[in-house]
C-alpha cells in the first residue's frame, strides 16, 4: 500500500479517468469514427501513465528534505524504496512510456505528437530538480501537463480532421473548454498547496508565490484565478442554458462547489484550511471531468 501511495495512485486513476472518459464518453458520443483502436488506447494511456509514475518518483527524490517537514508521515524514499533504486525506477517508467508513446506515433503516422511526450518527460524533470522552487514557473507546468492529458488523446483520435474541419468541429472547441478546466484547477490547486507547504519549501531556500509575496496575497491571486474559473464555468452554462441537465449538474456540482471554495479561501489561515481546500478542489476537478458522461446520455 505504501507503494502505491508512493506512485500517486490516487491521481493515476484520475488520469486514467479523465483519458477514459475524453475518448469513451466525449468522442466517441461526437465522432463515432474515430480513428485510435481499443488496443492504442490501452497502450496510449499506459505510457502516460509510466511517465507519470517517472514524474512522481523524480521528484520525491528530489524533495525528500522538504517532504520531511511538510509531510513527516508521508515521506517513502528511503523507507518503500532505496534513493537510489527510486532513481532508476523513474527513469525506467519514463523511458518506457517514451517507448509506447513513439510506438504509437509511428504505426498512426502521427510522428509530430512524439514532441507531447518529450515535452513531459522533460517537463517533470526540469520542474522537479528547479522550476517548483520558483514563482508560479513549476505551477504552471504542471497545469499545462494536466491539460494535455485531454489535448492528446483528442489528437491521437482525430488524426483523419484536418485544416478548417479539425479546428472548426464543436468537439475541438469542447476538449479546448475542458483543457482549460484541467489547466486552471490544477493552477488554483497548486498554488493552494505552495501555501500549505511554506514551512519546508522555506527550508530549502524556494522562492514560491507564498514565500515571496506572502500565504495571504497568494491565496488573493488563486482568489483571482478562481473568480477566472467561475467566470469560465457561467460561460459554459450559458452555452448550454437550453439543456436542464447540464445547466442543473454545472450548477450543483461546479459552480456552487467553487463559490463555496472561494468563499473559505477568502477567509482561510491555517495549514488545514489550505489541506482542506485543496480536497475541495479535488472535487470540483472531478466533477468536471465526470460531466463528460453527459455528452454520452445526451447523444
Amino acid at each position: 500500500m505504501d507503494f502505491l501511495k508512493l506512485i500517486r495512485y490516487k491521481n493515476l486513476l484520475m488520469v486514467l479517468l479523465t483519458m477514459f472518459l475524453t475518448k469513451y464518453a466525449l468522442i466517441d458520443s461526437q465522432i463515432p469514427s474515430a480513428s485510435l483502436s481499443n488496443f492504442h488506447f490501452v497502450i496510449l494511456s499506459s505510457s502516460v501513465v509510466l511517465i507519470s509514475i517517472g514524474g512522481y518518483l523524480i521528484n520525491d527524490v528530489f524533495d525528500i528534505n522538504t517532504d520531511l517537514i511538510n509531510k513527516p508521515n508521508r515521506v517513502y524514499i528511503d523507507q518503500v524504496i532505496s534513493f537510489k533504486n527510486a532513481t532508476y525506477v523513474s527513469f525506467f517508467t519514463s523511458f518506457t512510456g517514451f517507448l509506447l508513446g513513439l510506438y504509437l506515433c509511428i504505426v498512426n503516422d502521427l510522428m509530430y505528437l512524439i514532441w507531447f511526450f518529450l515535452f513531459c518527460i522533460l517537463s517533470l524533470f526540469i520542474y522537479s530538480y528547479d522550476l517548483k522552487k520558483r514563482i508560479l514557473s513549476g505551477n504552471i507546468v504542471i497545469s499545462i501537463l494536466c491539460s494535455l492529458t485531454i489535448l492528446l488523446t483528442y489528437l491521437f483520435h482525430a488524426k483523419f480532421l484536418t485544416g478548417a474541419v479539425f479546428f472548426g468541429t464543436s468537439l475541438y472547441k469542447i476538449i479546448i473548454g475542458y483543457a482549460f478546466f484541467a489547466f486552471f484547477t490544477t493552477l488554483i490547486r497548486e498554488i493552494v498547496k505552495d501555501i500549505e507547504d511554506v514551512n519546508g519549501d522555506l527550508k530549502i531556500k524556494a522562492k514560491t508565490l507564498p514565500i515571496v509575496i506572502g500565504r495571504k496575497r497568494a491565496s488573493k491571486v488563486a482568489f483571482l484565478f478562481s473568480c477566472i474559473l467561475l467566470f469560465f464555468l457561467f460561460l459554459t452554462l450559458l452555452f448550454f442554458r437550453t439543456n436542464d441537465l447540464f445547466l442543473g449538474y454545472g450548477m450543483l456540482f461546479m459552480v456552487i462547489p467553487l463559490l463555496f471554495f472561494m468563499r473559505k479561501l477568502w477567509v482561510s489561515q491555517s495549514k488545514k484550511d489550505f489541506y482542506v481546500l485543496s480536497t475541495l478542489l479535488k472535487f470540483i476537478m472531478l466533477s468536471g471531468i465526470l460531466s463528460m458522461i453527459l455528452f454520452k446520455i445526451e447523444n
